[in-house]
Order: structure tokens, then C-alpha cells, then sequence
């Protein structure tokens, strides 16, 4: 508890800066503010740079009843309640099925639809009930329904971050059948004519919007204009439309003209498929504003990580050298202790639903403190060791010549100690740069959540994923470049 504390009150020192800037929490009486994972249609999906479906439609309807803006954040689907519960949103709108577990967290407003999970299994599966299905490599969207009820009735499935990703991995034959939502199977299934759903439903359920607990005048709103939509056939109305949807084909699969050679109907595929995935409705741009996201935040948490490193490797060498900073180097160690013995994204989380829980900050800010704060922790390390290699010859020099311990510091051993750990160092910024993939968690729109983006929408693996990995590996190269540069430099300088 007193680390928990600790950390809080951290966060509040560090936010006080941030209040000025970014205004109020998520009720602010101006706009409500609505998570949902959109890729998950007909309910939540986007289109171009909107996020359109059923559930926005019902909220934009409940905003604009208010007399408020409606604000939409895409964020990863085990996410969504969790920044209800911490005031990050004000209601979760993403197919969710009212639990009892769910309700000890939130409010849910009356149900607005009657679902069911269903399985979808290979055309020719021996699988034909649900009484076939344990045993079975069972693929699950990540903290759905079909999660929790395929864990607590049947066995362990294999989970995936969105339904789009399970299915794409049973037409991969990587699983056996998948459990999902009905009407985004549908959805999934429009490409792909080698899949079927079951006739017999695995399990029943209702849809409803979560919201903050306490929060009843918002509460009593959603479930009246609910009602109302309801009673004047509305919410059917916006159903059946969005229902009746059809999944733009990514290509034609090689069924091409007669006589087409099979090299050349291997690059009409492929021609194909790129311009599905980037450059119909200019999808290309989810990648390239992903790109600046991952760039903005690369640079300003080396910059963070670079300047803890020094200060903690430089407390704990002088405590190691002189035995002074006793407490200074107690904090120290502490903190490489949470750091390195925790997960970055643990951390993220953290940073962002319980230390700056109750404040609406930029998240690319909260991304920048969360991967600041781990790289420092290793760039420390990493320092300290270089300071720790140089002979102590070298310390003697410097007092000899009449400088005190701090410009013995700055002057001679930092000098030698930063080129000796360049190396290093530049392995670490490489690894901090590939970490940063996981800021979707806290719904910033980086380079992998656009390529995540991009997969929801033509429902296509390959393509969105290798440019990904290309874009990463283009980076990297060109900071192993500058880096080598940057040694050859030091070379010469010697």
C-alpha cells in the first residue's frame, strides 16, 4: 500500500502541469465521452476516419438529446469497462452482454438487443453441435461472452484480440472452430465461403450500454431514449441496416480470366489486395498517422529515458564509489526493482487507469511517462556499468588536476562511459521503439493499432501486417545506421 501511495502522489505532482493543459474528466458537461473496440461490426466499426455501427448510432442519439458532443475512442475490448470504472469514459458501448460480474463494475442500461454466441467451423467439419466441440482447438475473442462461457462450461481457449483475428485464424486452419458474437460472424463470414455457422446457438444473451455507477441522470437518459427508440421502431430501423451490410470483398482469390498464367494472376492478387487495404477510402493514412503516433512517441521517451538513466546510474556509482546517497540510492533500487520486474504494458496500464486515473490527460503524455519510465530503468543499468568499467585511475587524474567529484563526473568519466555503452544503448532505444506497439491498450491510434484498424475493416491479414513489420524494420535500420555513424564519429574523434 505505501508504494501505491508513493505512486499516486507521483502522479499527482506530475499531472498538476497536465490539469492546465487538457482540461476536464471525461464528464465534462460539454460531450460524453464513449469507448468501444470498432472492430466488431455491425455493432462498432469504422469507416474511413469514422467509427460507425449500431452502438454509435444509439449514442450519438442520446448525445444529441442531451444537447452534448458525442466523443468516440477506439481502445482494446478488455479495456472498455475498465475506463468506465476509472472515470476515463463515461460509457462503454461495444456489444457488451450484461454479466453479473460486469454489474458489480457498472450500471448497464436496458438491454437494446438480444444476441447469441455462435460457432463457425470449416464447410465438412465433423464438428456439427455443441456436444462436439471440447477436446477441440476453440479460438475466442479475448474477454468476450464466448470467453468467459467457453472457460467457465467447456475448457481453455485460444484467445485473439478481436473477432476478425480468430476468424482469420480458423480459415488458417490454426483452429478448430471459433465461439463469437452472431451478427459479427455473419459479418466475418462474408469472405469466406469456407466457413459456415452452426444452426444451434452455444449460448444466448442481451446487449447493453455501461455506465459509470452513480452516474444516474446520464443512466436514466440512455435507458429513456432507448425506450424511445424502441417504442417508435428506431433502433429496428438502424438494426436492419446496418445488418444488412456487406463486407467489401479484398480481392478476387485468383479468380481471374481464363488464361491468365498463374505468376501473373499471383500479382493481380496481389495488386489487388493492396489497393483494398490501401489505397480504397485512403486507408493508407491509418499507417501514416500511426507512424507519426509511434515517432512522437519514440523520441520524447528516449528522450525521458535517457535523462533517468543518467540521473539513477550516477546516484547509485556514487554510492557504489564514495558510499554516500544512501537513501537516494535505496529510491533508486526500488525503482529498477518495479520496473524491470513488471511488464511495459502492466505499467501502461497503470500510468493511465490508476495513477492519472482521475485525470484526462493526453495519452500520448501517458505513453511517454509509461515507456520513459521503463527504458530508464534499463538505460540506468546500462550506464552504470559503463561508469563502473572505467578504471579508477581515471577518477584520480581528474581530482588531481583540482576538480571536484561532480566535474570529475561530467568532464571525464560520463564522456567515456557514453561511448563505451553506445552500443547498448542503442540496442535498448531499438527495443523501446518495437515496445511502443502496445498503445492501442490505452486507445492511441500508433502504428500497429492502424494496421490493426485496417485488418477490421477488409478482413485481410497479410498485407496490413507486412507493411507493419516493414515500417518497423525501415525504422530500425535507419537508427542503426545513425547509430553506426554516430560510433564511426567517435572513432575518429579519439
Amino acid at each position: 500500500m505505501p508504494l501505491i501511495h508513493l505512486l499516486k502522489r507521483l502522479g499527482v505532482l506530475l499531472t498538476s502541469w497536465c490539469l492546465l493543459c487538457s482540461g476536464a474528466s471525461a464528464a465534462d458537461n460539454g460531450r460524453i465521452l464513449m469507448v468501444t473496440e470498432a472492430t466488431f461490426p455491425p455493432y462498432e466499426f469504422r469507416e474511413e476516419n469514422a467509427i460507425m455501427g449500431i452502438d454509435p448510432e444509439i449514442m450519438r442519439e442520446v448525445a444529441r438529446r442531451a444537447g452534448k458532443e458525442l466523443v468516440i475512442e477506439d481502445m482494446s475490448f478488455d479495456s472498455v469497462i475498465t475506463a468506465v470504472v476509472s472515470g476515463k469514459a463515461d460509457v462503454a458501448a461495444s456489444g457488451i452482454t450484461v454479466t453479473p460480474e460486469r454489474r458489480k463494475q457498472v450500471d448497464f442500461s436496458i438491454p437494446y438487443v438480444e444476441a447469441a454466441q455462435v460457432i463457425i467451423v470449416p464447410k465438412g467439419s465433423s464438428i456439427r453441435s455443441r456436444d462436439d466441440i471440447r477436446g477441440r482447438k476453440i479460438g475466442v475473442q479475448h474477454g468476450a461472452t464466448g470467453d468467459i462461457y467457453v472457460t467457465r462450461n467447456i475448457q481453455q481457449p485460444e484467445r485473439f484480440p478481436n473477432g476478425a483475428l480468430a476468424v482469420a485464424a480458423l480459415a488458417a486452419g490454426k483452429v478448430d472452430l471459433v465461439v463469437i458474437d452472431r451478427d459479427p460472424a455473419r459479418m466475418y463470414l462474408a469472405n469466406h465461403d469456407e466457413l459456415e455457422i452452426l444452426p444451434e446457438p452455444l449460448t444466448s444473451e442481451t446487449y447493453a450500454i455501461a455506465i459509470r455507477k452513480g452516474n444516474t441522470e446520464l443512466l436514466q437518459h440512455v435507458n429513456k431514449v432507448i425506450a424511445d427508440m424502441q417504442a417508435s421502431g428506431k433502433l429496428e430501423e438502424i438494426r436492419t441496416k446496418y445488418a444488412a451490410m456487406q463486407v467489401r470483398p479484398p480481392g478476387s482469390s485468383g479468380a481471374h480470366a481464363a488464361g491468365t498464367g498463374w505468376l501473373e494472376g499471383k500479382w493481380l492478387d496481389l495488386k489487388e489486395s493492396f489497393e483494398v487495404n490501401f489505397i480504397q477510402e485512403g486507408r493508407w493514412k491509418y499507417l501514416a498517422n500511426g507512424f507519426l503516433v509511434t515517432v512522437e512517441i519514440s523520441f520524447f521517451s528516449v528522450l525521458l529515458g535517457v535523462l533517468m538513466g543518467f540521473v539513477v546510474a550516477v546516484i547509485r556509482a556514487t554510492h557504489d564509489k564514495t558510499g554516500k546517497l544512501r537513501f537516494l540510492n535505496a529510491l533508486c533500487k526500488l525503482y529498477l526493482t518495479v520496473i524491470r520486474g513488471t511488464p511495459v504494458v502492466v505499467q501502461l496500464l497503470i500510468i493511465y487507469f490508476i495513477i492519472f486515473g482521475s485525470v484526462d490527460i493526453s495519452k500520448v503524455l501517458v505513453a511517454v511517462v509509461a515507456f520513459g519510465f521503463n527504458s530508464g530503468a534499463y538505460v540506468a543499468e546500462i550506464i552504470r556499468g559503463g561508469i563502473m568499467a572505467i578504471d579508477k585511475g581515471q577518477f584520480e587524474a581528474g581530482r588531481s588536476l583540482g576538480l571536484g567529484y561532480a566535474q570529475t563526473m561530467i568532464y571525464i568519466i560520463l564522456p567515456q562511459a557514453f561511448k563505451n555503452v553506445l552500443p547498448s544503448l542503442g540496442n535498448e532505444f531499438i527495443v523501446l521503439l518495437k515496445e511502443t506497439s502496445v498503445s492501442g491498450y490505452i486507445a492511441l491510434q500508433d502504428l500497429t493499432k492502424g494496421g490493426d484498424i485496417i485488418r477490421s475493416q477488409t478482413y485481410t491479414a497479410f498485407m496490413p501486417l507486412m507493411a507493419v513489420a516493414l515500417i518497423y524494420l525501415a525504422m530500425v535500420m535507419l537508427f542503426s545506421w545513425l547509430l553506426g555513424k554516430l560510433e564511426r564519429r567517435l572513432k575518429n574523434n579519439e
